[in-house]
């Protein structure tokens, strides 16, 4: 079975993200909230939630970390879509992994903005038979 689930920001964050895993500069908001773009979501939903970055941590980085996940035997292959925004302001968008025996965030995947003020998708696939932290 597939312990697939989906993370929307509607009610608050999902299981995969706790509140105390948002740092600072993380804003949960929709596209009515007057804070500039994007002003949907990645469906055109302009009442939808998502996260987004405050304009004031321009020169800095913020991280948003995820629950520890549990490989099983018969279960250590993990995909993860997410859609991200990047507006011409921002830096590079960089997906890391933390395997918990490792102090160490191995760089997995990574954008910076060249295909800006649009949404896009991707889909990671992380294989780990060791419990990690995205």
């Amino acid at each position: 079975g597939s312990s697939c689930e989906k993370c929307d920001f509607e009610t608050n964050l999902c299981k995969a993200l706790h509140e105390s895993n948002l740092q600072p500069g993380w804003i949960r908001r929709n596209g009515r909230s007057g804070m500039g773009p994007p002003y949907s979501d990645h469906n055109g939903n302009d009442s939808a939630y998502f996260l987004s970055l405050s304009s004031e941590m321009r020169s800095s980085s913020a991280t948003l970390r995820t629950n520890v996940f549990l490989p099983t035997e018969k279960e250590h292959v993990c995909q993860i879509t997410f859609h991200y925004w990047i507006s011409q302001m921002s830096g590079t968008l960089v997906v890391g992994l933390q395997k918990l025996s490792e102090d160490t965030i191995t760089n997995i995947w990574q954008v910076s903005g060249e295909l800006q003020d649009q949404w896009k998708a991707n889909t990671i696939t992380i294989n780990s038979t060791e419990k990690y932290e995205v």
